[in-house]
């Protein structure tokens, strides 16, 4: 459809409007440095203390590991944790030693491995005792559970290896489909940025109602020529892309410091995010 003059003279002023106002709201942004601080700065901050501070993997936990038993077999089983990357297995012989750790804080647990463990590994009914420091009831149940993994992982492979036992061990194998290394920051980081973004925006849109109301500015263009819909559009697009260069420095930051696997489309990720 064909526009008359008249149209495009119009449309020519809107924009050159709409245009004034950004150029407007863009040296209001560079003379103020709180609006770059909330939009480009901020966000990064937020990503690196919530990223590094939130954390649900608990690794390297420190343990005793009392081996009162010199066979093959317990000193097999004693490896497990020793080699395991979710302890930092302190050997030792003492049960009071270790128990002289645990209450100065030094190990967050005790793995026993009793004098009578092979002779009664041969009856089928051999025990491995766990004391876990219970000042931290979540945490003390994620050792618990490490604890038993090793001993599961233990069983497994002495029964690969022609060893008879007594229940036959049952081997989970669980996949993550989206988060492979089971990895707790994967789950946190993508979140965080949503969060922090959400954030900044309704921050930095009060900030520039706040700031025009309080200087009297808001008043002024109510009485001029330009429409509420440039008025908008002036005010919204240079916060926009302020939002979008912090939205773009959390994702290197998820990329390059947490090491965030990055699958699938980057523009179609900017461009939701935009929405």
């Amino acid at each position: 459809m064909p526009v008359s003059p008249a149209q495009e003279r119009l449309l020519r002023a809107k924009l050159h409007r709409t245009g004034c106002l950004i150029r407007k709201e863009t040296r209001q942004i560079v003379r103020d440095p709180s609006s770059i601080a909330i939009g480009i700065v901020l966000p990064v901050i937020l990503i690196l203390l919530f990223g590094y501070g939130l954390s649900l993997d608990v690794t390297e936990v420190p343990v005793a590991v009392v081996v009162e038993d010199p066979s093959p077999a317990a000193t097999e089983l004693a490896a497990s944790f020793r080699l395991s990357h979710y302890f930092d297995a302190q050997m030792t012989t003492s049960m009071t030693l270790a128990q002289e750790r645990m209450l100065s804080r030094k190990v967050d647990g005790i793995v026993r491995i009793r004098p009578d463990f092979s002779r009664l590994l041969n009856l089928g009914n051999a025990e491995v005792q766990v004391l876990v420091h219970g000042v931290d009831a979540n945490y003390a149940r994620i050792i618990q559970g490490y604890a038993r993994s090793a001993v599961g992982q233990w069983a497994a492979r002495r029964a690969a290896e022609g060893f008879t036992l007594a229940t036959g061990p049952v081997v989970v194998q669980s996949r993550m489909w989206f988060n492979e290394a089971n990895e707790s920051r994967y789950f946190l980081v993508p979140g965080l940025i949503v969060l922090i973004m959400t954030l900044i925006g309704a921050l930095l849109t009060a900030l520039v109602m706040a700031r025009e109301w309080e200087r009297g500015t808001l008043e002024a263009l109510f009485v001029t020529p330009v429409r509420t819909d440039e008025i908008l559009l002036g005010k919204t697009i240079p916060y926009f892309i302020l939002g979008v260069i912090g939205l773009v420095l959390c994702l290197l930051a998820a990329k390059f410091l947490f090491y965030v696997p990055f699958r699938g489309s980057l523009t179609v990720l900017i461009a939701a995010s935009m929405l």
